[in-house]
């Protein structure tokens, strides 16, 4: 029977994917690392106070991908190439999703509307992000290689996705509240068609990596087309939502201690 817990201790038992999996992971958390580093630089003023939470969910970001890179090494594995259509964030960015990597290159002061649409964009991601580690926590809290790590990336997500709630409500009684509704929109529109096509893209390899037999590859195809289908008809409606969450002030203190894996 295929689910979620044995297609990933499928990929886990073997290194050749458990390598490609850790490298995909490390290289889109380093990615966010940077992008929040840059965007915590440019802050317009009227937002510096802002400024110690981006740089902490950098910090996080960048330590998820030292956590990734650690448990391949912890196994003698070295990180292997990304394939760019496995590439999650930088296919966002590439789709006009979030802000511009040119554009943080760039040493001028963001706008609050520039604000805006990155914890919009953040909003969306991070509750993706929130619901996969979740699912991980699951069925792999307790693995003796794996449940560590696991468990604190969750536990980061979860701190990140308030955050964004949080932030965005904010915004929201300052008057911003139909750019914020509008950029959500576009945003999750776009991530539901990106987080298909990336899916597809490591089933692919993940396939040719263990094996999988054509039938096998043809259901695991037609579950996340499914998923696609569903998010697509109404499911993306969780991705825009706002609420007062249950973790207040989420990233209002320093980054949580990195455990050690190797």
């Amino acid at each position: 029977m295929l689910s979620a817990k044995s297609l990933f201790q499928e990929i886990l038992a073997n290194d050749e994917s458990f390598a490609l999996f850790c490298s995909i992971a490390a290289s889109g958390e380093s990615q966010g690392g940077w992008e929040n580093a840059r965007i915590a630089a440019l802050v317009p003023d009227s937002e510096r106070g802002l400024a110690p939470k981006i740089t902490r969910h950098g910090a996080d970001e960048d330590k998820h991908g030292r956590i990734f890179s650690a448990l391949m090494k912890k196994r003698g594995l070295d990180p292997v190439p990304v394939p760019p259509e496995t590439d999650y964030t930088m296919l966002l960015e590439k789709n006009g999703i979030g802000l511009a990597h040119e554009q943080l290159k760039r040493d001028e002061r963001l706008t609050v509307q520039d604000i805006v649409t990155y914890l919009s964009h953040s909003r969306v991601t991070e509750q993706r992000a929130s619901e996969q580690m979740d699912l991980l926590r699951k069925h792999f809290a307790d693995d003796p290689d794996i449940g560590r790590a696991v468990k604190q990336i969750s536990n980061d997500e979860d701190n990140h996705l308030a955050y964004c709630h949080e932030e965005l409500l904010r915004f929201a009684r300052a008057g911003h509240g139909r750019l914020i509704q509008r950029t959500l929109r576009e945003c999750a529109h776009a991530e539901i068609r990106i987080y298909r096509d990336v899916s597809l893209a490591v089933m692919a390899h993940m396939g040719r990596i263990l094996g999988w037999s054509r039938a096998k590859s043809a259901v695991l195809a037609a579950g996340i087309h499914a998923v696609y289908a569903y998010e697509r008809l109404g499911g993306w409606r969780r991705m825009v939502s706002l609420k007062a969450p249950e973790r207040r002030d989420a990233l209002g203190g320093p980054a949580s201690a990195e455990p050690e894996f190797a």
